[in-house]
């Protein structure tokens, strides 16, 4: 693990996506954690003036708290990459892999992970059939519940459909899977407690996220230990299998057989005060102030032969 207590840490926070709000929440309570702990912290809100601002602030590390797109995907950090600023979390490949649900997908197809059986879409295309109705239409890239549909029949799915087109070009359609909601953190390549996710209301959308007393979390999840340890090793197996590093997290559901379905991992997941993530760590021992410092120190570039090759003279004929 690095030491960047003498360092000027960059906490990136807020971006360009429709996770803005969330992003900011996140950023902010990062930033605190790491000020407790004596770090040199500023908060950047990330716009295209982004690297000017890392510049004039002379900040020496990363801590990304972006959701969603320009943050999420791989965008930020090929910039920091490129100005050679170390950053939390997974890198370039792994988290444009991970954003994008249809991609994840088809990486994840000859493991032993169990998955939804899908179709995709896009405007012009014939409306989807075959799956059999509810079908839960998702945007590949969305995060936070937002650009998700749940469509019971033929005029809802049209509905979802367009409003989906509406964020991106591409719209996965997935059968619904009946059963219970659980997230399984990963740290560093290893599974943090279950936390099973029960809304109120009975389906996870973004208020039920993000509104105190909207949705129960239980952790340790309520559940088999035998599907529990299922879930953390299909956890651990996206993990790897996509390339990621530092913190994510990926959710399932448990259907009435006992099979927890993979739904998608997420690269940053939200470190708000309902957060999932931070929850698990606690189960584990770990508090928030410890899992964010952690995830700082474990900061690094993903590229490590861009530096070699500057120091490398070319060679003309």
């Amino acid at each position: 693990m690095n030491d960047f207590k003498n360092s000027v840490v960059g906490v990136l926070c807020g971006g360009m996506s429709t996770e803005r709000d969330i992003s900011l929440k996140s950023g902010q309570a990062v930033a605190t954690a790491l000020r407790d702990r004596g770090y040199q912290v500023v908060e950047i809100d990330v716009d295209q003036d982004t690297p000017s601002k890392l510049r004039a602030l002379q900040v020496e590390v990363a801590w990304i708290a972006l959701h969603g797109a320009f943050g999420e995907d791989g965008c930020i950090q090929g910039m920091l990459e490129i100005m050679r600023i170390p950053y939390t979390g997974s890198g370039v490949r792994g988290s444009a892999i991970a954003m994008d649900k249809i991609a994840t997908k088809k990486l994840l197809t000859d493991t032993e992970i169990c998955m939804a059986k899908d179709q995709v879409w896009s405007p012009g295309a014939a409306i989807p059939t075959g799956l059999g109705f509810p079908v839960v239409v998702k945007t590949p890239g969305g995060g936070s519940t937002i650009g998700i549909h749940m469509a019971k029949n033929q005029a809802e799915l049209s509905r979802a459909l367009q409003d989906c087109a509406g964020f991106e070009e591409d719209v996965l359609v997935e059968q619904f899977i009946s059963g219970e909601e659980i997230t399984v953190a990963v740290l560093d390549g290893q599974a943090l407690p279950v936390v099973s996710i029960r809304p109120i209301d009975g389906f996870f959308d973004f208020a039920a996220k993000y509104q105190k007393g909207r949705t129960e979390y239980l952790v340790p999840a309520p559940i088999d230990p035998n599907i529990a340890q299922t879930a953390q090793r299909h956890a651990e197996i996206a993990f790897r299998a996509i390339g990621l590093s530092g913190v994510a997290r990926a959710d399932f559901i448990i259907d009435k057989s006992g099979t927890p379905y993979f739904l998608e991992i997420n690269t940053i997941p939200g470190m708000t005060a309902t957060s999932l993530t931070p929850m698990a760590a606690g189960e584990a021992g770990m508090s928030f102030e410890d899992l964010v410092e952690r995830q700082l120190k474990t900061a690094f570039l993903h590229n490590q032969t861009a530096s070699k090759a500057q120091s490398t003279p070319l060679k003309i004929a």
